[in-house]
């Protein structure tokens, strides 16, 4: 028997929804694979800082709780079919160290654009390589505040206001790991976690990922309001 939903937390994250998804696309859909497979993409690419924003099949062939949710890997592929084919995603083929590879796009301006400069060959996509074995999102992300209560402490309002510019700046998943990283050298702070994401943001985490546009200006984060967080 399913437990009965608690309720969102306080501090609950949100994520971005194409208005035209809910009130155009789904109406018209009858599978539920197709609509939980749309929006979990969805929540995926929103937490992407890259450009442009996909997910490969092979990421998503990896992610046991999105198979789980769906109930197999011949129902991932129907549901990707299907939301391709109703226009809530688009996909393109590509070749790399002679292998093929699918990439899902949301069927967004800024998407379709860059598909069509990767089907002309005007696109780069330089981090590709790392992509697939990177980090398959096989666990739900923690949300920032949560990981904090959970591995430091109550939250003070000056550190509430630190979190959220934090969130702001760095990936979900250099988040949590920083938090891993922290609590397995037994460096329960906020202000080593903070370095931590720092360094990333201007080094490179060394598994191939960097954090969007983080590298632009590698000062900007001890030039700026929140500065002290990382200086400390």
């Amino acid at each position: 028997m399913t437990s009965t939903f608690s309720g969102f937390p306080a501090q609950a994250r949100f994520i971005s929804i194409p208005e035209a998804f809910i009130t155009t696309i789904l109406p018209g859909l009858n599978d539920t694979g197709e609509i939980k497979t749309a929006l979990y993409i969805m929540r995926v690419l929103y937490l992407k800082r890259s450009y442009p924003r996909f997910v490969t099949g092979m990421e998503l062939e990896f992610d046991r709780d999105l198979i789980a949710m769906l109930g197999g890997l011949d129902k991932l592929q129907l549901a990707l079919t299907q939301a391709v084919q109703h226009g809530a995603l688009l996909h393109v083929a590509i070749q790399k160290e002679g292998r093929s590879h699918i990439l899902y796009f949301l069927n967004d301006e800024t998407s379709r654009q860059a598909v069509e400069k990767i089907k002309k060959g005007q696109l780069a996509l330089g981090e590709f390589a790392s992509l697939p074995a990177a980090e398959p999102l096989t666990e739900p992300i923690s949300n920032i505040f949560s990981l904090y209560e959970n591995n430091i402490g109550l939250i003070t309002p000056m550190v509430a206001d630190e979190l959220k510019e934090a969130e702001k700046l760095y990936p979900a998943l250099w988040i949590e790991a920083a938090f891993k990283e922290a609590v397995t050298q037994n460096k329960r702070r906020w202000s080593y976690i903070s370095r931590i994401l720092e360094r990333w943001a201007t080094e490179g985490r060394g598994d191939g990922t960097t954090g969007g546009n983080t590298k632009k200006d590698p000062d900007k984060y001890i030039k700026g309001r929140y500065g002290h967080i990382v200086r400390r």
